[in-house]
């Protein structure tokens, strides 16, 4: 990852339970390396999930505890997931607006918590 303006969404949130940002023009600096592996990391747990998940419900004998369980950690998964999407996203909008400098040349970003 290049350098970057702007903030960062991290792929945590707050002790409040806020999203967190970055304000840093070092895209390689040790939190944004650390952000970088633990969006990895959610992105490939989402993944074994998923993998998990299909195998679970082919299981005509799955309970209904295991499939609250099951959705439960889809939920955690999709929003991180979702929360590296949009960091992604806003990252992305920067590096095009920096590029042009064009009014609209990027889509805006949210500032949902998730």
């Amino acid at each position: 990852m290049g350098p970057m303006t702007g903030l960062r969404l991290l792929p945590w949130s707050g002790p409040d339970g806020k999203p967190c940002y970055l304000a840093s023009d070092d895209g390689q600096s040790l939190l944004n390396r650390r952000a970088d592996e633990i969006e990895a990391l959610q992105v490939a747990m989402g993944r074994e999930l998923l993998r998990h998940a299909r195998v679970l419900l082919e299981d005509r004998k799955a309970d209904v505890r295991e499939l609250r369980f099951l959705a439960e950690r889809l939920c955690e998964a999709l929003r991180d997931v979702l929360r590296v999407a949009e960091s992604r996203g806003g990252r992305l909008a920067v590096q095009e607006n920096d590029g042009d400098g064009g009014p609209g040349s990027a889509p805006e970003c949210g500032g949902g918590s998730a």
